[in-house]
């Protein structure tokens, strides 16, 4: 196995990190590799907001639901959905943006995001740095917006908090690849028994770390899921202009 599957086989969320800050070349080798990442049509409409301050990342940390290791960590990424910035681009060439107004446009950019994170995330790994990206964000995306003052036809999609690791966390099983990988066509045969065995083997790696709140996955998706309606998303993306209508 070379170097660059093993970290990726590697992958695990740290959310215990040091007081060691994160320094400024390695942070800047994050967002550069981010930066490079590929974008649909090369429209680039991607941007990241870097978070130190530590009376910042505590308020963002309220915004996502108490989640401690944002405050702690000390630098936290939010990456942007930008049609502000590609809205500039298109008014210079003479023309009238309508991306935000479509579905397509809005999966594209979303598509991008998960790119440039998930390129951001495996970054900073390969520096020997802990990651956890942070959906809860979007719990409060309104709030977001104001406090990172973002312009119309943006978005905070995601987070990513970064830090020195104080304490290695532990890889979490995943779904056998049964049912991840699918030849020619989608197989639905066997996706049952394959949750059933998957969240007995999560169960058994909570019990493994001590987790007493640990749950299986069937239920905790169940409960993810149903409760999705309750974050305000729809309307904070609404009042930044992006009404994916057609």
């Amino acid at each position: 196995m070379n170097e660059t599957l093993s970290l990726l086989y590697s992958h695990r969320s740290d959310r215990n990190f040091s007081d060691e800050p994160v320094s400024d070349e390695a942070l800047c080798s994050i967002l550069e590799a981010a930066r490079r990442a590929p974008t649909s049509a090369n429209a680039q409409h991607i941007s990241m907001v870097v978070v130190r301050d530590p009376v910042r990342r505590a308020r963002i940390a309220e915004l996502a639901g108490g989640q401690k290791w944002i405050a702690k960590a000390p630098v936290f990424i939010t990456v942007v959905l930008d049609f502000y910035k590609t809205g500039v681009g298109v008014e210079l060439a003479g023309s009238k943006q309508v991306a935000q107004e479509t579905m397509e446009g809005l999966l594209a950019g979303v598509i991008d995001v998960g790119i440039a994170l998930a390129t951001a995330m495996a970054a900073a790994r390969s520096l020997g740095l802990g990651i956890v990206p942070i959906g809860g964000i979007r719990r409060d995306p309104q709030g977001m917006i104001d406090l990172l003052e973002l312009p119309p036809h943006s978005f905070p999609a995601v987070g990513l908090s970064v830090g020195h690791i104080a304490k290695p966390a532990q890889q979490k099983p995943r779904l056998p690849m049964e049912v991840f990988r699918h030849d020619e066509s989608y197989h639905r045969e066997g996706l049952k028994e394959a949750i059933v065995a998957y969240d007995a083997a999560l169960l058994d790696y909570w019990r493994h770390i001590g987790r007493s709140d640990g749950q299986a996955w069937s239920k905790n998706t169940a409960e993810y899921y149903e409760q999705m309606t309750s974050r305000p998303v729809k309307l904070a993306m609404t009042r930044q202009g992006l009404t994916p209508e057609k």
